[in-house]
């Protein structure tokens, strides 16, 4: 049993460890950049909307030309595509180093090369997820999607502490020569030492007016219910999840606890890790039969954290919440992929992505707003006011700073939970098992 347990097919994987952890490497750099310039960001102008801006640049320009990008991603070298943002992101880093030392660097220098680097991630992206399924045999696709949970979870630990180490170390200067080094190292390993075979494309197809090919991703999806029906599903999940402890969890920590940042660092500590636990559970699992079952009962257990969070102020209990609901997560994140990778054909993987990708990110800013707004201006509120039924609730959420929060988080939950468990008995994903 051990022999097995630890056995991992590194032949047959080659060409995808080659990819993830130069990849890796990468993202690690650009990560501590990021991380780097907030903070000379704030520095400079020491208003969190110039934060805000900065995220928007790196958002939107992705969101708006994905759609356009899959068709094209589906059309072109995949390893043509990845080679070129890598050179592309080096040239924008090298443009920020070049102004940093100069002393001409300004922040909206910063607003332009973010949203030039997310108009090559909008090609970057579906091109990475077809290559890895160009790659990776079938029966390792779950374990392959556990390794890039594992690095993205790693990444989001390692960055900030690294960033601020090479910060007191060299500055900003150091910062961004290691970024350089390291997208030099995935550009040379990409180039000079995996092969990315292109999947086959009929002759039709080929010759399929580029407006016909664009819409190809919607018309898959309209064609195929079940991942349609999926995609939707996960649609309201990211809402539910934004207006809940997704995107709720730092004002829901901070107003019940006097804004003890201590505290919320140890809560966001323990989702770091909960990642990391279920990326690596994923990766020495048994692939489990019933995958969309899994999908959906992880999902019912992630807002039946939303629940457990609410009627309570511990903050261990917070964090051990926020460990196993971000473990869980970990596991279903990588079963959905597999799924998608299995019933989606290689040669309309991109177009696809790109079609289900903005549908349901779309709904990940609308649920940070709605949750916003409800928050300050319905749910804390009611919950300072006095009435019978705030008087009957204070007694499971309190009427202190917060409470609003937890009534919102406890209502998502409740929603949530329901939701997911009502479609373990859909016949429409019948033909995703």
């Amino acid at each position: 049993m051990k022999r097995k347990f630890f056995q991992f097919p590194f032949k047959e994987l080659r060409s995808f460890l080659l990819l993830w952890s130069s990849q890796t490497v990468s993202e690690l750099g650009t990560a501590m950049t990021n991380y780097a310039l907030i903070i000379w960001a704030y520095g400079q102008v020491g208003t969190a909307s110039s934060i805000t801006i900065l995220t928007i640049c790196s958002f939107l320009p992705t969101i708006f030309l994905r759609f356009l990008a899959g068709a094209l991603v589906d059309r072109w070298s995949k390893k043509g595509i990845l080679l070129i943002s890598d050179l592309i992101a080096a040239c924008g880093t090298g443009t920020i180093l070049l102004l940093y030392s100069c002393a001409s660097l300004q922040v909206w220098h910063l607003y332009l090369i973010n949203s030039l680097l997310s108009l090559m991630n909008a090609f970057q992206s579906p091109a990475a997820f077809v290559a890895t399924s160009l790659v990776v045999p079938k029966e390792h696709y779950t374990r392959t999607g556990g390794l890039q949970s594992f690095s993205s979870s790693a990444i989001s630990i390692l960055a900030p502490a690294l960033g601020s180490c090479l910060l007191a170390f060299g500055g900003m200067t150091v910062v961004l020569l290691c970024d350089l080094l390291s997208f030099f190292f995935a550009f040379f390993v990409l180039l000079c030492c995996v092969r990315i075979p292109e999947p086959h494309r009929e002759t039709v197809e080929k010759k399929e007016p580029f407006l016909k090919n664009l819409l190809e991703g919607v018309r898959y999806l309209r064609s195929h219910t079940a991942i349609l029906h999926l995609t939707l599903f996960f649609t309201l999940v990211n809402f539910f999840a934004k207006l809940g402890n997704d995107g709720m969890i730092s004002p829901f920590v901070l107003s019940r606890t006097g804004n003890d940042q201590q505290i919320l660092g140890m809560v966001q500590s323990s989702v770091a890790l909960g990642l990391l636990a279920g990326s690596l559970l994923v990766m020495t699992m048994k692939p489990v039969k019933n995958r969309i079952r899994l999908i959906f009962l992880s999902c019912a257990i992630l807002f039946a954290g939303n629940i457990v969070q609410s009627l309570t102020l511990l903050p261990a209990v917070w964090c051990a919440v926020s460990f196993l609901s971000y473990g869980t997560a970990a596991v279903m994140n990588a079963n959905l992929m597999t799924v998608i990778r299995e019933q989606v054909p290689e040669r309309v993987q991109g177009r696809v992505f790109s079609a289900r990708d903005p549908l349901q990110n779309c709904a990940i800013p609308l649920g940070l707003f709605f949750g916003g707004i409800l928050t300050d201006h319905v749910f804390e509120p009611f919950m300072k006011s006095s009435s019978p039924l705030q008087s009957t609730l204070s007694r499971a959420f309190g009427s202190g700073n917060g409470a609003g929060i937890a009534l919102l988080f406890f209502l998502v939950g409740v929603l949530g939970f329901l939701l997911s468990l009502s479609r373990l008995r859909k016949s429409v994903y019948r033909e995703l098992r």
